[in-house]
């Protein structure tokens, strides 16, 4: 009965936020590339790719998961050196990181909505070998169809937020049923393990196992050489300390680029750089730094012969750069967690061993956030007033900046580990 319900309900509702999903799309571009593929309809030669060997489908929603698949992908295959993979995301952005990174063996496609005779259509084609889920991606239909085929269903690196959690929980008669089919369900805390026995899951399915994002973790030696030589180029020396954005989100840069202006009257030698979560705000980025008089660089304007013109703000409009530029900064204020909610990811800054500041909104890092600010490797704030006075004080403090960025780093290092142990699981599960 609950299947009926969920199957009559979810296209009322998809139909009903079809608007505006399309409005979305319309704004930030690139989800229109490809549609065809998210109602199931694959080209000839992606068609035949899918066929031509047994895979394993990884889902992966956007960036932040991609990174955590492309990252199990390479240590499961080491493990099974004959595994050919195929992966879905649902962003444009997680789909162009995943497009410059996966491995040629693979096959990389959007994901289908989740209507049965959609999933059943896919499961056909590719008829996997195994189904494994990045972090929170319960889609009952496409869960129930490929346990009912005998695809064993696995969930890694999961986690679920406080909000996930209440709205889950009146629903559990439905994801008890779903969570139920899934084994191993690896989670990243003890709290995200909680969440989901207390909807449904079983307790002995679920192991906590740490986060895989400080696996994912990794320094990019010619993509920060890059970023250093861009910084050169453009006129920042040495001893300019620079203040970066990452994955901002709405309001977020406008905060940055105020607090700038305010310090660059006390500080002379202070940059600005900007990396958004969503590359296509870029018109709404740059309208913010021109009602602001700041001069600027976009990222994908710049070349090898670009000449020196002492802008206050680069803005990096392209996607997969961002670790780049986090090992030129000095100062790190972490996005969608000031004026937005969820939260992004703080490790690769942290990696760097940079200075780290974060706002109020981390939902989505509850097994990641407690263990950075037990070893105080970061700083969180409340508000808009905090974090000014907080990047204020930094900037104003080397040292102290110097040791945040120094236990941020070490924060790091203790915490790998646990991809591998992932895999063990997964090959314990059979």
């Amino acid at each position: 009965m609950f299947w009926v319900i969920y199957n009559l309900f979810f296209p009322v509702v998809f139909l009903f936020m079809l608007p505006k999903f399309l409005t979305r799309m319309l704004k930030r571009g690139g989800y229109f590339q490809h549609f065809e593929q998210r109602i199931g309809h694959f080209g000839q030669h992606t068609k035949a790719r899918l066929r031509e060997h047994p895979r394993v489908w990884i889902h992966a929603v956007s960036v932040g998961e991609i990174y955590v698949a492309l990252r199990f992908m390479k240590a499961y295959r080491d493990a099974h050196p004959n595994t050919f993979f195929a992966l879905s995301t649902t962003t444009s952005t997680g789909h162009a990181i995943a497009q410059q990174e996966i491995d040629p063996r693979d096959v990389l496609f959007y994901f289908p909505v989740d209507l049965p005779g959609v999933i059943k259509k896919v499961l056909r084609i590719i008829n996997p070998e195994r189904l494994i889920l990045v972090e929170g991606e319960f889609w009952p239909n496409l869960i129930r169809l490929a346990d009912n085929q005998g695809i064993p269903v696995s969930l890694i690196n999961g986690r679920m937020s406080e909000r996930s959690f209440k709205g889950y929980r009146k629903l559990k008669p439905l994801t008890a049923d779903v969570l139920r089919r899934i084994n191993p369900i690896c989670v990243q805390g003890w709290i995200d393990a909680e969440r989901l026995i207390g909807i449904g899951a079983r307790a002995e399915s679920v192991h906590v196992m740490g986060t895989i994002k400080f696996d994912v973790a990794e320094r990019n030696v010619s993509g920060e050489k890059m970023a250093t030589e861009m910084m050169r180029r453009i006129g920042v020396s040495e001893d300019t300390k620079v203040l970066l954005g990452g994955s901002t989100w709405p309001g977020e840069e406008a905060v940055l680029c105020d607090l700038y202006k305010k310090l660059k009257t006390k500080t002379e030698k202070l940059f600005l750089i900007l990396v958004p979560r969503h590359v296509e705000r870029a018109n709404e980025i740059i309208q913010c730094l021109e009602e602001r008089n700041l001069s600027y660089r976009c990222r994908s304007q710049m070349d090898e012969h670009s000449e020196v013109e002492n802008p206050d703000v680069l803005f990096v409009d392209t996607t997969g750069e961002l670790r780049n530029f986090y090992s030129v900064a000095d100062l790190i204020f972490v996005g969608k967690s000031l004026l937005e909610h969820g939260g992004q990811n703080p490790i690769e800054p942290a990696l760097c061993g940079k200075a780290i500041v974060v706002g109020p909104n981390m939902e989505n890092f509850p097994a990641v956030m407690p263990i950075f600010l037990k070893d105080e490797a970061l700083i969180q704030v409340e508000n808009v007033h905090l974090l000014e006075s907080t990047i204020t004080s930094l900037l104003e403090d080397d040292s102290a900046r110097t040791a945040l960025g120094m236990r941020a780093e070490q924060v790091v290092k203790k915490n790998q580990g646990v991809i591998q142990k992932t895999v063990q699981r997964l090959d314990a599960a059979g």
